[in-house]
C-alpha cells in the first residue's frame, strides 16, 4: 500500500505530549503513513490568524490529526481551532459516542452521533460593547449552512446505515434563527424518506439523553447545543475517552483529540492517550487502512480490558508511557 501523508499538528497542550506515542502506535500497527509535522500553526503577528503554510499542507493532504489549543490572552484572542474551522470551511462536525470495553459508564450499548454546525451561530464571535456594561452576542443563521449541514448530515446517516435523525432546536423561543434551522432540516427530511426524522427542543432533549440515551441515533444540532449536547453524550460512556471528533469540509477531514486542556498534566507522562489514539483510528480506516485501524483498535481493547497498564485517570496508576508500551506488546 502506498503511504498516505497526513498533517498532524499536535497543538500546544497534551498534543505535544501524546503525538510521538501515537506516530510510533501507527507505525506498529502497519499503518503506512507519512507524518507532516506542523508546529507552527499560528501567525505569530496576528494571534487566532493561521499559517498560510499549515493551511496549505491540510488542502494538499486532505486529511489532518489535531491536538488541543489553549486561546491567546486578551480580549481579542480567537481559539486556533475555531481559527482553523473558519479557514478551512470545516462545517460539520461529528463526534462518535459509543462505549469501549473497560471504561466503566452508567450505560451499556451506547452507539450515538452528533453532527453539528461549525461555522455560525453564537460562535461566529459577532460580540460588541453597545453601552459600558452592556454587551450583545449575536446569533447567525443562514438558509445556505442549514442545508448544508442537514445534507451532510442525511448522506453521513445514510451511507453508515443510521436510521433515525434528530434535529435539536429552540424555535419555541428563537423563532427566526432555530425557526429557520429548523424548517430547512424538515424541508431536506423529505428527500430522504427512509430515515425517521423528529424534532426535539434542546433542554428536553438534554434530558432524554440523560433518561434514555438508547432512543438517540443521529442528532444535528447548531454549533452551541452540539457542543454541550456532545460533552453530555460523552459523560454516558465515561468521559471523553472512547469518544473520537473530526471536522469535515468540502475538500478535508481533521480528525481531533478533544481532550479538555490540563496543562497540569503536560510534561509528567501521565496522560491518557486515548483521546488522540482513538480519532487517530478513525482517521486511518478514513483514508483506507483497515487492518491497520483494526489492529490498533483491538490492542487498545485488549489493554483496556486487562486493565493492569492504565492511566489514573482510567482508574489505574500507570505512566502514559507504561500504558503505550502495553498497547504496542498487544499488537
Amino acid at each position: 500500500m502506498k503511504a498516505r501523508t497526513v498533517s498532524l499538528l499536535p497543538g500546544d497542550l497534551l498534543g505535544r505530549d501524546l503525538a510521538g506515542h501515537t506516530t510510533e502506535l501507527v507505525a506498529a500497527a502497519g499503518g503506512e503513513i507519512e507524518w507532516e509535522w506542523i508546529e507552527d500553526v499560528c501567525d505569530p503577528d496576528e494571534p487566532g490568524k493561521i499559517q498560510a503554510s499549515c493551511l496549505e499542507s491540510i488542502r494538499r493532504n486532505g486529511v489532518a490529526l489535531k491536538g488541543p489549543f489553549q486561546t491567546p490572552p486578551g480580549r481579542e484572542g480567537i481559539n486556533p481551532s475555531i481559527a482553523l474551522r473558519k479557514a478551512l470551511d470545516l462545517f460539520a462536525n461529528i463526534r462518535h459516542v459509543r462505549n469501549m470495553p473497560g471504561i466503566p459508564s452508567r450505560y451499556q450499548d451506547i452507539d450515538l452521533l452528533v453532527i453539528r454546525e461549525n461555522t455560525e451561530d453564537v460562535y461566529s464571535g459577532l460580540e460588541h460593547e453597545v453601552h459600558p456594561g452592556v454587551v450583545e452576542s449575536i446569533k447567525v443563521v443562514t438558509r445556505a449552512a442549514s442545508e448544508r449541514i442537514f445534507r451532510f448530515a442525511y448522506r453521513y446517516a445514510r451511507s453508515n446505515g443510521r436510521r433515525g435523525l434528530a434535529i435539536i432546536h429552540k424555535a419555541n423561543i428563537m423563532k427566526q434563527t432555530d425557526g429557520l434551522f429548523l424548517r430547512v432540516g424538515n424541508e431536506v427530511a423529505a428527500d430522504y424518506p427512509d430515515i425517521d426524522t423528529r424534532a426535539l427542543i434542546v433542554d428536553n432533549t438534554a434530558m432524554q439523553v440523560v433518561q434514555r440515551p438508547h432512543q438517540f441515533d443521529v442528532l444535528v444540532c447548531g454549533n452551541l447545543y452540539g457542543d454541550i449536547i456532545s460533552d453530555l453524550a460523552a459523560g454516558l460512556v465515561g468521559g471523553i475517552s472512547p469518544v473520537w471528533g473530526v471536522d469535515h469540509g468540502d475538500d478535508c477531514a481533521v480528525f481531533e483529540m478533544i481532550h479538555g486542556r490540563a496543562p497540569e498534566l503536560m510534561g509528567k507522562d501521565v496522560a491518557n492517550p486515548l483521546p488522540m489514539l482513538v480519532p487517530t483510528v478513525r482517521l486511518l480506516l478514513h483514508v483506507g487502512q483497515h487492518q491497520a485501524a483494526e489492529r490498533l483498535e483491538q490492542a487498545i481493547h485488549r489493554v483496556l480490558a486487562d486493565g493492569k497498564h492504565l492511566t489514573r485517570d482510567l482508574g489505574g496508576s500507570a505512566p502514559t508511557s507504561e500504558m503505550v508500551a502495553a498497547i504496542r506488546d498487544a499488537l
